[in-house]
């Protein structure tokens, strides 16, 4: 972060004595850096107030003590009138800097000071000369605009050039967001550097080409013509938009389109027809938008209409608009509407009294008064978080009030969230699942309808066919979560307000968490009982959790060696990065979900979600009931598909800057080869594991055969921080392995949703035969299987809990992950501390660890040394919301849980060098 600029006058080899002539708020900015730059403005000449109210330019120059002059104009039938500019000269002005001016102001004024006069100019001279110049670049379709700064002469915007400055043109561009975006922040940097050179002596001379020269008149409202390709009508509108605007005749009356975008023509169009004179064919309203439809064949969205009354509306609700009833306001509701009376009263000065009937823009409101507005609201309810549009669309103050206080209630009108769901009758209820890609908002069918089954590990059977997302949908999803975090509510959201959202979402996790646990049931394997206790409970609780950091994360402000006598301040601000992409695997699809989604929420940022090929169903369901919570379109998306393609493209894109996966060491380490060399995005790994686990013989032995079972066969084994080696000592070995295989005798294999079930099916089949190849391994090196090692002869995906003893270090069932439910049991000699201690540590993996003792001497000593992000003492999986969990080494880095994160740290007023620490272990102790 650079230091915040100084309002003290910047140094300059000369002061100029500058007459400012134009308006608006582009003026006014103008007005203020040359004053900074500390030269003497002799004089404002603006235009005369208009309903009472001054233009911006001379509030701020009055505010200064300034002169002001409000001519009216300057020439009077192609004369000046001589009065004016008389008063003009006595300024002694040695510049004229016309920022923007609508008037046309004579020659004796243009040539009167010593360094004459300049322009500024919103196009690319000398394309575009003339008062229209913004939107004849829209218009005209090109992909390069900008300004000049120019030498005023007696022609039309011909005169010498003294700076072009160019920027794209993006598809989707309108004057205004261009206007915003470049020509106004920009225009000012530009305007005031051109006088920079002027002072200096240094100021070019270019006179403008012939060619390429362009002239085009004061654009006006004039109607479409349909006779184009969908790109021209697309630039007709956008660059009509807002101001003068393109209308055409429908059902009968002018209506005004605004908000154009060209639309990917492979994606099929439903909704209701609309008969527009002249169309090659019928537009159609549909959940998205007006699509139109040019002789090409091509398509086109537009998402507002404009009636002639002034009445704009979504053009989503074109067939439905004036349908809805007016809400009776509460006590605390009319409140509301009283305190916005006064400042719609105090913005419409020219108004005597504020009826119901009153409208915002016939009244005289423009733009900047919509921007008051909107934030006047703001102060008065921060909940009630509007955009512009809102009050171009409801321009009564009725209608105003009526708006407000539906968002206020969360009814403000929104598109029904249309969902294709699969249902099916099971566990005693109607579950009802999406299964389309979820993107900005709503779901949707994948680039060409591509399609894959997704089944049902208990019997083998299909469960539903889900959208297969492709890389065009991995872009559209990125695009969306970018827009909902630059241009969007979320982005603009205070933080308390996030979290308000973010614990309803919670609420209505829990309000279905029946559903939740048994789609988690039927698409993972998952025992009911357990999916509903942590695979859904714990998801609830880590969204609560992370809603109630979000109005708690701070930066902190250092103490520097420079901060005095100069009185510096240094401090730093944490501040969410943008679009997160989260990869996730399938042993807990809604739990592993949770844990990176709701702290990237919690910290403001936008997530592009792809969830395990094989267990897609709880994703989409936490999508719906993420509309459902009020979550902005674009800040959740989720896209079931390959990791080859969808995971690869994340991590590949340049608009994602975080990427969260779980998942295997191999394919994290291809990860993070991609985040580095695409943009060098921040990547947080959590990846294989081989928990050791140490017993000795001082255990509690019941606790430590029931905990020990846990750290193996809880959720089938499919848990990253399984117990992947046991090492038991030696003189209570034998004892502990007939204890343990009397208790897995007694285990209930069968199906997940009977609640008497304690071992349901591993989570596909490719799986299984991995875990019947891994243990076919385990026997061919030597071990011995005491129980276990083979499938369950019954349809599904069903493996036997397994035990091995006799493991020896060089075994490959010793070294690597089963991911499954098997129990990895190695002797080590008594009193020989350190020497299991470095067996446990010799592996490349560091997630987690345990060990049983009831002397706290030797509990401490072998956690301080066990190299693993998580240490047990005395229990097993007792994981929570509260506590970072992550690893060590190749069992990957950073942390889920605890404190917020997925956020950036910007230090602000000076450079500092970051600290390198060692990762701090989690320990959880039981005594």
């Amino acid at each position: 972060q650079h230091p915040r600029q100084s309002s003290m006058p910047r140094p300059f080899s000369a002061r100029m004595r500058i007459a400012v002539i134009g308006q608006s708020l582009f003026g006014q900015e103008v007005y203020k850096e040359l004053r900074k730059d500390g030269h003497t403005i002799v004089g404002v000449f603006t235009i005369p107030d208009k309903d009472g109210k001054a233009d911006p330019l001379a509030t701020e120059a009055e505010k200064d003590g300034v002169p002001v002059f409000k001519f009216p104009r300057w020439r009077l039938k192609g004369q000046a009138i001589q009065e004016v500019v008389t008063q003009y000269k006595a300024t002694g002005a040695e510049l004229n800097v016309l920022p923007f001016c609508s008037q046309f102001i004579p020659m004796e004024v243009i040539d009167h000071p010593r360094h004459g006069s300049i322009i500024y100019h919103p196009s690319l001279l000398p394309r575009h000369r003339g008062a229209s110049a913004i939107n004849w670049t829209l218009i005209h379709g090109d992909k390069k605009g900008g300004f000049t700064v120019f030498w005023a002469d007696d022609g039309l915007d011909t005169g010498p050039i003294l700076l072009q400055r160019e920027c794209d043109v993006e598809p989707n561009d309108t004057v205004n967001t261009i206007y915003k975006r470049f020509l106004f922040p920009e225009g000012v940097k530009g305007t005031v550097e051109a006088v920079r050179l002027i002072a200096e002596g240094k100021a070019p001379k270019i006179t403008q080409p012939a060619e390429g020269a362009t002239y085009e008149c004061i654009q006006k409202k004039d109607n479409i013509d349909w006779n184009q390709s969908a790109e021209a009508l697309h630039n007709w509108i956008r660059g009509n938009d807002k101001v003068p605007g393109a209308w055409a005749e429908v059902d009968g009356q002018k209506v005004t389109f605004y908000g154009s975008s060209l639309v990917d023509n492979g994606t099929a169009v439903n909704g209701q027809p609309l008969e527009i004179p002249g169309a090659s064919q019928p537009g159609i309203v549909t959940k998205s938008g007006l699509v139109l439809f040019g002789n090409d064949g091509k398509t086109l969205l537009v998402k507002n209409l404009q009636f002639e009354d002034g009445k704009m509306i979504a053009a989503a609700q074109y067939f439905r608009s004036g349908s809805s009833a007016a809400v009776e306001l509460t006590e605390e509701e009319k409140t509301f509407a009283v305190q916005m009376r006064v400042v719609w009263q105090s913005i419409l000065s020219n108004v005597s009294q504020i009826e119901d009937s009153t409208d915002f823009f016939k009244s005289g409101a423009a733009s900047m008064d919509v921007v008051r507005l909107v934030e006047e609201v703001k102060l008065r309810a921060s909940s009630c978080q509007l955009q512009n549009e809102d009050v171009y669309m409801n321009t009564t103050f009725q209608d105003f009030i009526q708006m407000c206080v539906r968002k206020l209630r969360g009814e403000d009108d929104e598109e029904e969230l249309v969902v294709d769901y699969v249902s099916k009758n099971i566990n005693n209820m109607t579950i009802k699942m999406p299964h389309q890609l979820f993107i900005n908002g709503e779901f949707v069918d994948a680039e060409g309808g591509k399609t894959y089954k997704t089944i049902n590990p208990t019997d083998g059977t299909a469960i539903c066919d889900v959208s297969l997302a492709q890389i065009s949908d991995v872009d559209r999803a990125v695009a969306a979560a970018k827009e909902a975090f630059e241009e969007g509510e979320w982005g603009k959201m205070n933080p308390r307000d996030r979290g308000r959202l973010i614990y309803r979402l919670a609420d209505l996790m829990e309000e279905h968490q029946e559903e939740l646990a048994t789609i988690e049931a039927i698409d993972s394997g998952a025992v009911y009982t357990l999916a509903l206790k942590t695979h859904v409970g714990m998801s609830i609780q880590t969204f609560r959790y992370f809603a109630g950091w979000c109005d708690k994360i701070q930066g902190s402000t250092i103490p520097i060696n420079q901060a005095r006598p100069n009185r510096n301040l240094t401090f730093t601000k944490k501040e969410p990065m943008g679009v997160c992409a989260i990869v996730i695997p399938w042993n807990y699809p809604l739990m592993m979900l949770a844990w990176k989604t709701a702290a990237c929420l919690a910290a403001g940022n936008t997530v592009v979600l792809k969830p395990a090929q094989v267990t897609p169903l709880t994703a989409l369901k936490f999508a719906e009931l993420a509309a459902r919570a009020g979550l902005p379109k674009g800040v959740i998306n989720i896209l079931p598909g390959s990791g080859a393609l969808v995971g690869q493209r994340l991590s590949d894109h340049p608009d994602v800057r975080k990427l969260g996966f779980t998942g295997s060491t191999e394919i994290g380490k291809h990860i993070m080869k991609s985040c580095a060399v695409s943009n060098v995005k921040k990547v947080s790994l959590e990846l294989g594991g081989k928990s050791p686990l140490i017993i000795f013989s001082d255990c509690e032995m019941d606790k430590a055969v029931r905990m020990g079972m846990s750290s193996v066969f809880f959720n089938k084994g499919e848990n990253c921080i399984a117990a992947g080696r046991l090492f038991v000592e030696d003189s209570i070995h034998d004892l502990f392995v007939q204890k343990v295989v009397e208790e897995v005798k007694k285990m209930k294999i069968g199906d997940p949703l009977d609640r008497s079930t304690d071992h349901g099916p591993q989570n596909h089949k490719a799986h299984l035969d991995k875990l019947v190849e891994y243990c076919q391994t385990g026997v061919k090196e030597g071990a011995t299987l005491v129980c276990g090692g083979r499938q369950v002869q019954r349809p599904g995906f069903f493996f036997e809990p397994t035990v091995f003893t006799d493991v020896q270090d060089h075994m490959y069932i010793a070294k690597e992950e089963s991911f499954g439910p098997v129990m990895i049991i190695s002797k080590f000699k008594s009193g020989e501390v350190d020497d299991v201690l470095r067996r446990a540590n010799a592996t490349e993996y560091g997630l987690a660890s345990g060990v049983f003792t009831r002397d706290i001497s030797k509990a401490l000593y072998v956690s301080e040394r066990l190299n693993a992000g998580t240490v047990f003492v005395n229990t097993y999986n007792k994981t929570d919301v509260a506590a970072p969990f992550g690893g060590f080494k190749q069992s990957g880095f950073g942390k889920d849980l605890g404190k917020a994160n997925y956020l950036s740290v910007d230090f602000i007023c000076q450079n500092l060098s970051h600290l390198y620490l060692k990762q701090s272990s989690t320990v959880f102790f039981r005594l």
